[in-house]
């Protein structure tokens, strides 16, 4: 029990610090997000990948030549329109679960892992962690100038009791086009499936 309460304290004191405004526009920025969990940001050959709740472990992953290749593959359909950047991305998506779990033993994480049932804690994801992951490979696609409608923000929170809904936290795309933000969010799939990609508000509502 002393566990589950850790966890619990550790995801609201960090997902605190998107702030406490759950309908400002940008809650917190990039930096911060790292910061909060003293994480440090990817690179095009290095990735530290968050897992077992709150970014409690954190396994180094490197990324070769041919990740990238395939990273560019997986987003040139995403040319077309950002509607198909955007699908493009949850495959990214899927794909990068699937090229990182090997590593930090998380080919067995499940949806809506939360640290109060009674499955095994180790290899298990928050949204503290799926945040965090979500951000990284996005910020890799930037990197890598593979997004061409979309620009990379800040994790986004809901959620904080007062109106009803658990705290979760969120990666978040911005469409350069239309201002219109999204909410790119893997915490509500198990292992190797794609992220929701969905527009920011009505994730926010849960």
């Amino acid at each position: 029990m002393e566990g589950v309460v850790a966890r619990l304290a550790i995801c609201m004191a960090v997902l605190g610090a998107l702030g406490a405004s759950v309908s400002s526009a940008s809650a917190i920025t990039i930096e911060e997000a790292y910061a909060s969990v003293s994480l440090s940001p990817p690179t095009t050959r290095l990735v530290i990948v968050c897992h077992d709740f709150g970014c409690a472990q954190r396994t180094p992953v490197g990324l070769t030549p041919g990740d990238l290749a395939t990273l560019s593959s997986l987003l040139a359909p995403g040319r077309a329109s950002a509607e198909a950047e955007r699908r493009a991305i949850a495959a990214a998506g899927a794909w990068f679960d699937r090229r990182v779990g090997p590593a930090a033993g998380t080919t067995h994480r499940i949806a809506r892992a939360n640290g109060l049932g009674s499955e095994n804690k180790i290899g298990q994801m928050d949204c503290i962690d799926t945040s965090r992951n979500s951000t990284s490979l996005l910020l890799i696609l930037e990197q890598l100038h593979l997004l061409k409608h979309h620009k990379v923000e800040g994790p986004e929170a809901r959620g904080f009791l007062l109106d009803g809904l658990g705290p979760h936290a969120t990666a978040v795309l911005t469409d350069i086009h239309s201002g219109k933000q999204w909410a790119v969010d893997s915490w509500t799939h198990k292992y190797g499936e794609k992220p929701d990609v969905i527009p920011l508000d009505v994730w926010k509502k849960g």
